[in-house]
């Protein structure tokens, strides 16, 4: 990891051992952290998937947000892009660009928070790259993972006729970064949390691998993500927001709203809940349900649509939109 860092105290190369060598593990493919580039394994019978993302202050989560905060949403986020392609996450490279308001009690922090949830997942630091800027600070990460040859899930196989499933509740991370702003009632803190640290699903991975024919990480917004299955399969998909299912906390607030039709839209149009959505064929719907995952349309001949109380309404955009 290279790069100029005016900040005081420990230079770059010590901030760099101190900071982020222990998280290489002692994985060798890190080299130590010593070289400008690392070695990924090759393992027979395997591919190896790779995904990238990026975090900014003030555009993906809030200025101010405590270290180790970011770097588990940072870590997450990620890790939720190889779950939906089946895949086992085993190493990442990163590049940080630090602000000027990030000094090194802030950065040990991060890296303490990485250090926390790379043990959690199993991960390794393989290498990357730090730099200071004037801007905002912002993350960015490479990561790795497994999954036998030929057997990464896509979005692109959905055909007419399969399900369309979601593996858990939808609209409580909108709603958690509504609350941190103090627009949501939010006692227990259980919206925010979903916000601060989603949870990737790779408790599905073999699910996924067995059963879904396409499959999307939702972080545009459930509706946006849906039709981006749609679009690779050259299909269209019908979605209930009848059947969207809900967290308790979700389900007060839209008690309380007087449109709850747009109130549904909202919850599957906020994104980050870093659910899965699935094409998944009718034969699969037991072991999907067992699961715990829920079916809330289907994927059809023809052109997308949402369904409200057995009609068709206008969604909009459906979530976030990378104009």
């Amino acid at each position: 990891m290279s790069g100029p860092d005016p900040a005081p105290g420990p230079d770059e190369f010590e901030q760099i051992a101190e900071l982020f060598r222990p998280l290489t593990r002692g994985d060798p493919g890190a080299l130590g952290l010593l070289d400008d580039a690392a070695i990924l394994p090759a393992l027979q019978g395997e591919d190896v998937v790779v995904t990238q993302d990026a975090l900014v202050e003030g555009v993906h989560f809030p200025v101010g947000e405590a270290p180790e905060v970011v770097a588990a949403r940072f870590l997450r986020v990620n890790l939720s892009d190889l779950a939906a392609k089946g895949a086992e996450p085993f190493a990442w490279l990163q590049s940080l660009a630090w602000s000027p308001d990030w000094p090194l009690s802030k950065r040990r922090a991060f890296a303490a928070g990485l250090a926390s949830e790379a043990a959690a997942f199993g991960i390794n630091l393989l290498g990357g790259d730090t730099v200071s800027t004037p801007g905002p600070f912002m993350v960015s990460g490479t990561f790795f993972g497994r999954c036998p040859s030929g057997g990464m899930v896509r979005r692109s196989g959905a055909r007419p006729g399969d399900l369309l499933v979601v593996s858990g509740p939808i609209g409580d991370s909108w709603l958690g970064l509504r609350a941190l702003r103090g627009e949501v009632a939010d006692p227990g803190g259980e919206l925010a949390l979903k916000f601060r640290r989603p949870t990737p699903r790779l408790d599905l991975r073999d699910l996924v691998r067995s059963h879904a024919r396409a499959a999307a990480d939702i972080s545009d917004g459930l509706v946006a993500d849906a039709r981006h299955i749609a679009r690779a399969s050259r299909c269209g998909v019908r979605i209930d927001l009848d059947l969207l299912p809900l967290s308790p906390g979700a389900g007060l607030w839209l008690s309380g709203e007087p449109d709850a039709c747009g109130a549904r839209i909202a919850l599957a149009s906020g994104g980050d809940d870093y659910e899965l959505v699935l094409a998944a064929r009718p034969e699969s719907q037991a072991a999907l349900l067992a699961s715990g995952c829920t079916v809330i349309g289907c994927f059809v001949e023809g052109a997308s649509g949402v369904l409200y109380e057995g009609r068709e309404i206008e969604a909009g955009a459906g979530g976030w939109r990378h104009d």
